[in-house]
């Protein structure tokens, strides 16, 4: 029997303990999963970084461990993970990310909220937006989520430039990389997708400079990392008109702080680390399929590489 340590917030067990166990059962694993096996006992570690688990040196017996979360950042320099660590992908996730993504896209892609909030009686018939093909979008970052989104994006007419730190080549994406590249994919985007890891190379991707790389009057979309983006860079640059709107899922401190000017300002639009997030049901599936490989002596899938942060 293996020891499987479920170590997430509390309200997470109720929302976990029946998908895993069935997922396990459906695999044919044989598990005991508990919230209090004792470190030593312990073979593998269903992990969340909010969770109580934060010193891995006693699981000395553990064989790796089973992120919840796609995001890895605030994990991947713990000194004492030795352990594979592999971070959570999973269709329901990407789904959701790209539900989200595609949705604001075409918000404001069509300019829905001039009509949404501009109800004013007058009957503006020569206002319309161009068609997608007339629309360049750019996401940095093209994994899992960001070549998904790049695709749903394509399939509706968009020309999407994709950018990532290392080569990529994905159907139908222009994929571009490096800091050479990062000027390329930037210059004259007029809707920036961010989707990129938090490291240390990737802090303030968007800054004062690539800012004023985009088309004047460009859309901003971070469901990414909130240290992506210089945040006085983008207040700035709205003010100026250089950006027209900035869409935020994701934020330097969370929540976002009552204060935070970004609540009020009418040129950003606040959503509360919702883009996307872990369904238990096929995050059990995921976790399952991944321990009864490490079981099989298989190569875990998702693996994160300590060096590059992701």
């Amino acid at each position: 029997m293996l020891n499987v340590l479920f170590s997430a917030q509390p309200a997470r067990w109720a929302e976990y303990e029946a998908p895993l166990n069935a997922a396990f059962a459906t695999t044919g694993l044989d598990v005991d999963l508990s919230c209090d096996h004792a470190p030593d006992q312990t073979d593998y570690i269903v992990f969340a970084p909010n969770g109580p688990v934060r010193d891995f040196s006693p699981y000395t017996r553990t064989k790796a461990i089973m992120s919840l979360w796609a995001g890895v950042e605030t994990v991947v320099d713990n000194h004492t993970l030795t352990q594979p660590l592999c971070r959570m992908v999973d269709d329901s996730l990407t789904s959701g990310m790209v539900e989200w993504v595609v949705g604001h896209t075409m918000r404001h892609h069509l300019g829905i909220d001039a009509h949404i909030h501009g109800q004013d009686g007058i009957w503006r018939d020569t206002v319309y937006p161009p068609v997608a093909a007339q629309r360049r979008v750019t996401i940095l970052g093209i994994g899992a989520l960001g070549a998904a989104c790049g695709r749903a994006l394509h399939a509706l007419g968009f020309p999407v430039t994709g950018w990532s730190r290392s080569t990529k080549s994905i159907p139908n994406i222009r994929c571009l990389h490096g800091d050479d590249g990062l000027q390329e994919a930037l210059t004259g985007a007029e809707i920036v997708i961010l989707l990129l890891p938090q490291t240390p190379q990737t802090n303030t991707i968007l800054n004062a400079q690539t800012l004023d790389l985009l088309t004047k009057g460009a859309f901003i979309i971070n469901p990414g990392r909130g240290p992506l983006l210089d945040d006085d860079a983008l207040l700035a640059a709205l003010a100026r008109g250089q950006i027209a709107h900035a869409t935020l899922d994701v934020f330097r401190v969370e929540p976002l702080p009552k204060d935070h000017p970004f609540w009020a300002h009418p040129q950003i639009t606040v959503t509360p680390h919702i883009a996307s997030t872990t369904r238990p049901e096929t995050a059990a599936n995921v976790i399952a399929e991944n321990i009864s490989r490490g079981e099989r002596g298989e190569r875990f899938l998702h693996l994160v590489d300590r060096s590059s942060g992701y």
